[in-house]
């Protein structure tokens, strides 16, 4: 089978912070980028979602050097004046961050809005500005490989050879555009990395195994009436 083509787009940042949406008050962290965080960001680079095809669909690994807490001020939205007073919280955020995507269609249109994006390229809150980096790169499909950094569906078949297959978290893969709707999946992922071996729906020249993860279009979220 003859190697895929993709385009690989690497993203660094000094310091990037993700918020756990399944805490309603609380600033509780995600060891890594939600889908629907890194759909937003490659959304943001050709200026709207509506010049995303709706099937879009990418692989990522994520990996941080290090990571701490700070504190923020945080506005409560109520409607009872006694509740909207500003008070001090936890903020936990990692530091030395890269996000590594694979993608397998529209090559041309992401690698130009990459080099040239709309909006300023930033992952996560609007402060955490990053940069990025892309190549053509050559995939091997339907092989079997490392999961190592990648983010993953939880309904990969685990390595039975390994109990280390990574943490199991619910997260948004694409939010409607009223923001009413989000569609919740669970993935698998290990921050420090894991030998595990999966079967891939593709993987790199240096062996790491991709698996393309469902659709971030906001349309997904919106259709889930």
């Amino acid at each position: 089978m003859a190697p895929a083509e993709a385009l690989e787009i690497t993203v660094t940042a000094p310091i990037a912070s993700f918020r756990n949406p399944l805490y309603q008050g609380m600033q509780v962290g995600l060891p890594c980028p939600p889908p629907s965080t890194v759909g937003g960001m490659l959304a943001a680079t050709v200026g709207t979602w509506d010049k995303v095809p709706e099937n879009t669909r990418f692989a990522m690994t994520f990996t941080a050097k290090g990571s701490g807490t700070d504190l923020e001020s945080y506005h409560p939205a109520s409607a009872k004046p006694a509740y909207r007073n500003a008070t001090i919280k936890d903020r936990d955020f990692l530091t030395h961050i890269t996000l590594t995507t694979w993608l397998t269609a529209e090559l041309d249109m992401w690698e130009a809005a990459i080099r040239t994006p709309v909006w300023p390229l930033h992952l996560g809150r609007s402060q955490d500005l990053a940069s990025a980096r892309t190549r053509r790169v050559h995939l091997t499909e339907q092989r079997s490989g490392p999961q190592g950094h990648a983010v993953i569906p939880h309904t990969t078949p685990a390595d039975p050879l390994t109990t280390d297959n990574g943490e199991q978290m619910r997260l948004p893969t694409s939010i409607s555009f009223n923001r009413a709707r989000t569609k919740w999946d669970i993935y698998r992922y290990a921050s420090t990395g894991t030998d595990a071996a999966i079967d891939a729906d593709y993987v790199t020249e240096t062996g790491q195994a991709l698996i393309l993860l469902p659709p971030a279009h906001p349309v997904h979220a919106a259709a889930q009436g």
